[in-house]
């Protein structure tokens, strides 16, 4: 039975005042362990001094056997400066600690990858991007998370020109590559190719711009694709974006080829894809809109917590697949569909990058992981509980970093596969063991 809207908006609700409950029993969610043995004192010779001075002297002989004597390999910074938090906008450093806590989380038990918060107190770009170059001897990789935009472009792409470890926002690049992943099975049901199809994006933040970027590569028509901000289409007159924006500026000279001008409304006539990553809504998205776009069209809703349409309405207004950042919803749009896999596979090389095209790997091999080959127009993406996706998209990403010269070694296919499936397995497994054994309290009753 389809629950009306005050139900719908309570369920939305219950998370929140569930964190707010046991956030201050757990203190936090992560912690750090042990992974070597301590059989009595002794061993502490080995693992500290005398004994920890010979793999100091070999690292220091040759730096690369950093990745043999630690485990730096497996080492991932979580970044953020705090100044845009989830739909909270700059909270600072401190208050964005839950979620950095919480992406570790996702890193750890769905990737097996040992994640750090490291929350940064400047708001300047250029000391934000010092500090994660100073900080490259440590880790194996950085996830950089809710940076302000237009600033988290520069970030992003000084960071990917200047350093030797793989650095991803997952506010781009993440949603970018879960989008397109679900956008090639929506395509294939509906019987369009990516080259043809009109795609509208609504909302201009750092996800969409990242999403152009990829459908660019991945074989959209860049002068059929049209995106609108809060001002209304980017178009070639828009100069005040040169100084604003010049992101957004680029984008108004390679996008747009009907030289629109005015809004959202217009451009979403005869369109085969609207996109949105906008303000929550309901009602942001007009069911008038949809009614206007071309047969088959595509719906992704992707605001939280309520999507930019209720999907029925989007569905009655006659869109033949609609996809929300929702999980009571289908089609769930979900960043965490990608990123642990992805640095599983790329810490697993020892990558030193990670490309648009290895994001496009990635996407496909999502894809390809959904129920039904992807033909289910419910189910165009797998959901986080089916765990063997997650070595399944991390070999993908590890073999096309090999395949593009960004990987520092070149394990086979099935020795990538048969790492990531362990390592995937031994976290949870862990996780179970620890909440079994009373090492992870069960939360308290309501």
């Amino acid at each position: 039975m389809t629950m009306n809207k005050e139900e719908l908006l309570a369920k939305a609700k219950k998370p929140a005042q569930d964190a707010m409950r046991l956030h201050p029993f757990y203190k936090g969610k992560i912690e750090v362990n042990l992974k070597c043995c301590v059989r009595d004192i002794k061993d502490f010779a080995i693992w500290y001094t005398p004994g920890v001075a010979e793999p100091c002297k070999a690292i220091a002989d040759k730096k690369e056997l950093v990745y043999e004597h630690t485990n730096k390999g497996n080492f991932l910074a979580v970044v953020s400066d705090g100044t845009r938090v989830l739909g909270l906008g700059d909270i600072g450093p401190e208050a964005s600690m839950p979620v950095m806590e919480g992406k570790a989380l996702l890193f750890k038990y769905l990737g097996g990858v040992d994640a750090f918060p490291v929350c940064v107190d400047t708001k300047d770009a250029d000391e934000l991007i010092k500090f994660v170059k100073m900080m490259q001897p440590c880790f194996g990789g950085v996830n950089l998370e809710d940076i302000s935009s237009p600033k988290c472009f520069y970030v992003l792409d000084r960071l990917r020109e200047e350093c030797h470890i793989p650095v991803w926002h997952d506010d781009q690049q993440g949603t970018a590559m879960v989008t397109l992943a679900g956008l090639i099975n929506a395509l294939k049901i509906v019987n369009k190719k990516m080259k043809d199809v009109k795609i509208v994006l609504l909302g201009a933040g750092a996800a969409n711009i990242c999403t152009i970027r990829l459908l660019e590569v991945a074989g959209a028509d860049m002068n059929k694709i049209i995106m609108v901000d809060s001002k209304g289409i980017l178009h070639k007159g828009r100069t005040e974006l040169k100084e604003e924006h010049p992101v957004k500026w680029e984008l108004a000279q390679k996008t747009n080829g009907e030289g629109l001008t005015t809004d959202a409304a217009d451009a979403c006539k005869g369109a085969d894809v609207l996109i949105g990553l906008s303000k929550p809504g309901p009602d942001t998205i007009k069911k008038e809109w949809i009614e206007s776009m071309a047969d088959d069209s595509i719906v992704f809703a992707c605001a939280n917590p309520i999507p930019e349409i209720w999907p029925w309405e989007a569905v009655e207004a006659g869109a033949k697949i609609v996809s929300t950042g929702r999980s009571d919803f289908p089609n769930q749009v979900n960043n965490s569909l990608g990123f642990p896999a992805i640095f599983r596979g790329v810490l697993d090389v020892q990558a030193t990058g990670i490309s648009d095209t290895m994001c496009i790997a990635a996407a496909e091999e999502l894809a390809a992981c959904a129920p039904k080959d992807g033909m289910d127009p419910e189910m165009i993406l797998p959901t986080m509980d089916m765990w063997e996706v997650f070595p399944r998209v991390a070999t993908a990403t590890a073999m096309k970093a090999i395949e593009e010269g960004l990987a520092r070694i070149k394990p086979s296919r099935e020795e990538i596969y048969k790492k990531a499936e362990e390592t995937i397995k031994r976290a949870q497994d862990q996780t179970k063991a620890a909440m079994e054994q009373g090492f992870i309290p069960d939360p308290p009753a309501e």
